[in-house]
């Protein structure tokens, strides 16, 4: 039976024998390159040495006997520590046993449910017509050209070329911009941009304030305000280009509008795969996860709740933002991180336990071929890239990724998998 904790201590003592040799041995070594006054150096007596500099050879003591007893002790006892043991109450007195307690956390024990009959339920995730339209329409919208207008107001859909200076209230660095485009009416404008430039003429100037809600997209603007001077500089409105068989060859490689419709059909199949290819993976994860219930290291879930803040922080900078500069109560957020953390260390040692009962592996042509494909998304070659993962060690990690995974696909095929409507798996 799973004992409730991970945590073991282990109560040791060292022979007093054995602490008076190792006494003997680290006075001696201490009276041969101490210097005392009015002693040559290493001439200096023993017994002095032993009062002079007693903490330190007692420290000294500590450090070359406890570790090797600490690592026997495990031994014996067939524990596999996955947190470095940490020494306390320890109790040394000169010619009697060095006692102390070493304290560690070890992998749990736990018998596996039953894994091989899994009931899944996935949501249709088809490819209509109606997507490969969007798509296009997506593809014509990045293709549209800006053609000025003159001689009337801004209205809803025009996209006003502004020059402004946004003051925070309150003091701070301000916003400038010496062309910027916004559209009016459009859904991700702020509102006041849309009150105060709609009806406005080229060359006039607005004056307004924006209030940006807290969770604001931009986390240099979330939850202030800023004071805006804007001045209208010109008026544009996007001409959508024709959908055409020129369109499809000035945008693609597609020889026709019909052959570009069949490969954004194609390319848009292949995301989907991917999609349901990770969606069942996590489906599968969390019904495992679900099945068994044993307890896990805090170390290891320490260890996780740093790597997920660690994507957040990657993240933000990803997005350009300095993780140092934003609001963010990090404490509370990686706190929060520690039941998806645990369930994470708790997946990984099922999973771990099921490849090996299963023997699903790795082989190198597997490797290879993650290899390549990593390759082929880089400037490297395959054979650079193992190159650069072995050195800095995390080729293992590789191989432990797709062993997971490839034991993820194996009980995702021995699973039973029902396809429900998107609406009714809300």
């Amino acid at each position: 039976m799973a004992e409730a904790t991970c945590r073991r201590e282990l109560d040791l003592e060292i022979p007093a024998d054995e602490v008076t040799k190792a006494m003997d041995r680290v006075a001696k070594e201490f009276a041969r390159v101490a210097r005392v006054p009015g002693f040559r150096p290493g001439k200096a007596p023993v017994s002095l040495i032993r009062r002079r500099f007693a903490d330190d050879i007692k420290g000294e003591v500590v450090q070359s006997l406890v570790p090797e007893r600490v690592e026997k002790a495990v031994s014996e006892q067939k524990l596999t520590p996955v947190s470095q043991p940490q020494v306390d109450k320890l109790d040394f007195a000169e010619g009697q046993p060095l006692k102390f307690r070493a304290v560690f956390e070890v992998l749990p024990e736990f018998e596996l449910a039953n894994y091989k009959d899994l009931d899944l339920e996935m949501p249709v995730m088809d490819i209509t017509d109606d997507d490969v339209d969007k798509a296009l329409q997506e593809m014509t919208e990045r293709a549209a050209a800006f053609a000025p207008v003159e001689g009337r107001a801004v209205e809803n859909g025009d996209f006003v070329q502004l020059k402004l200076v946004g003051t925070p209230e309150g003091g701070g660095e301000p916003l400038r911009a010496d062309s910027v485009l916004c559209h009016i009416g459009a859904e991700e404008t702020m509102e006041p941009f849309n009150e105060n430039l709609r009806g406005a003429s080229i060359g006039e100037h607005k004056n307004f304030d924006v209030q940006y809600p807290a969770d604001y997209p931009d986390a240099k603007l979330a939850g202030k305000t800023y004071h805006y001077a804007v001045e209208v500089l010109g008026l544009k409105t996007k001409k959508l280009p024709e959908l055409n068989d020129e369109f499809a060859k000035d945008v693609s490689d597609a020889g026709s509008l019909d052959e570009l419709k069949t490969k954004l059909r194609q390319s848009l199949e292949a995301a989907r795969d991917q999609r349901h290819k990770d969606l069942l993976r996590e489906k599968v994860l969390a019904a495992i996860v679900k099945l068994h219930d044993f307890p896990v290291p805090e170390s290891l879930v320490e260890h996780q709740m740093d790597v997920r803040l660690e994507r957040v922080v990657r993240s933000l900078a990803a997005q350009g933002v300095d993780p140092r500069a934003v609001n963010i109560d990090w404490v509370t957020l990686r706190r929060r991180q520690q039941e998806r953390a645990t369930d994470d260390v708790k997946a990984e040692l099922i999973v771990d336990r099921i490849a090996s009962t299963e023997n699903i592996d790795v082989t190198d042509e597997e490797l290879n071929h993650e290899l390549e494909h990593a390759a082929s998304h880089s400037n490297e070659s395959a054979e650079a890239i193992r190159a650069r993962l072995t050195k800095q060690g995390t080729l293992d990690r590789m191989k432990a990724k797709l062993r997971s995974d490839k034991t993820l696909d194996w009980l995702a095929q021995n699973s039973r998998i029902r396809t429900v409507a998107a609406a009714a798996s809300k």
